[in-house]
């Protein structure tokens, strides 16, 4: 279900470093949707949420949604 909380964020291209589970170095590019869900995983490995990538505005915008939307859900 959305709920318009979207971010404009659109990733060309992620390049990927990694170790699998022999040891193995791994490296992979990826673009388009791919590179938005890779980024966005790596972002929660990292602890990141989307709303830390936008300016104060924007963010004060979408907390301000996502209260009204709580509030709403509450009384359903």
């Amino acid at each position: 279900m959305s709920h318009g909380l979207t971010p404009d964020c659109p990733r060309e291209a992620v390049k990927v470093a990694w170790i699998d589970e022999n040891g193995n170095p791994k490296e992979e590019e990826f673009d388009g949707l791919w590179a938005t869900c890779v980024q966005h995983e790596i972002d929660h490995l990292n602890g990141k949420l989307f709303i830390d990538y936008l300016k104060p505005l924007k963010r004060q915008m979408i907390t301000r949604k996502m209260v009204k939307l709580k509030r709403e859900m509450a009384r359903a």
